[in-house]
């Protein structure tokens, strides 16, 4: 297990596919460059449905924040490995909710950086912070962390499509459990992860991610590895599931018409 900090560079590389900016490609963002656009081109020829899973998972995870917020009174988010902002953000859907909702989104991506300290500028509830999702002291002492967060009451640490970007030698279920032994009791966790039952896709996905991001990948699991990494947790009604299905709210989202892989996941809380 490693709790060590990875280097962060300041340095935007365009040279180098970026997960959030391939990410933001497929949800039809404008933050992306030709080398993330291309390695989103030889990833749909294994896993055409990929930008239905992106646009399913982005709709989950703003489900799974309005439920927080509407139904278990949450006000406080902690956003791991946020990516670049796009429509009805975190802080956006649980402020609408209660406009003093405070939200810290964390990512080792310098533009994501950027581009979230230019749109948060006047949002004196919300903070970006650049760090190494693995870096869970860091992260919780850090001053934006000290300022927003009061961890005397309940919070929600997202782990959205992030945890198969860490790979088996850092131990992502560690991490969970780390985050979770900070957090009081009636705290939540919300995870979700890229998953196949296919070893095939396991393997041709892993290894292209691995190296055209040039080692910032982990690896896609199977659905009962992802369930194990919340063991001790209360995993909430409807389970872990394919993202589309938990809680949906009537609004259609683009059908996944292949099942090569999918994003598995659903929100656990500690009691």
């Amino acid at each position: 297990m490693s709790q060590e900090p990875q280097p962060l560079s300041t340095v935007v590389d365009v040279s180098i596919p970026s997960v959030a900016r391939m990410y933001d490609h497929y949800l039809g963002g404008k933050d992306n460059y030709s080398v993330d656009r291309e390695a989103c081109e030889e990833l749909d020829k294994v896993a055409p449905s990929t930008r239905a899973l992106a646009v399913n998972n982005r709709r989950f995870l703003q489900r799974a924040v309005r439920w927080l917020a509407q139904e278990q009174g949450i006000r406080q988010f902690v956003d791991h490995g946020s990516g670049l902002p796009t429509q009805d953000n975190v802080h956006q859907v649980a402020q609408a909710i209660d406009p003093e909702s405070r939200v810290v989104y964390v990512d080792n991506d310098p533009i994501v950086l950027a581009h979230g300290r230019a749109m948060l500028e006047e949002d004196h509830r919300t903070a970006v912070i650049q760090a190494d999702m693995r870096d869970t002291d860091g992260i919780f002492s850090s001053a934006e962390v000290e300022r927003l967060i009061d961890f005397e009451q309940p919070v929600a640490a997202l782990f959205v499509s992030v945890l198969h970007c860490i790979p088996d030698e850092d131990d992502p279920r560690a991490l969970i459990t780390r985050v979770a032994e900070k957090l009081c009791p009636g705290s939540f966790l919300v995870v979700c992860h890229l998953v196949s039952e296919d070893r095939a896709t396991r393997d041709f996905v892993t290894e292209f991610m691995r190296v055209s991001t040039q080692g910032q990948w982990g690896r896609v699991r199977r659905a009962s590895e992802v369930e194990a990494f919340l063991e001790g947790l209360e995993v909430l009604e409807p389970g872990l599931v394919e993202v589309s299905t938990w809680k949906p709210d009537g609004s259609m989202g683009p059908k996944q018409t292949t099942k090569e892989w999918i994003e598995y996941g659903g929100v656990a809380r500690k009691n």
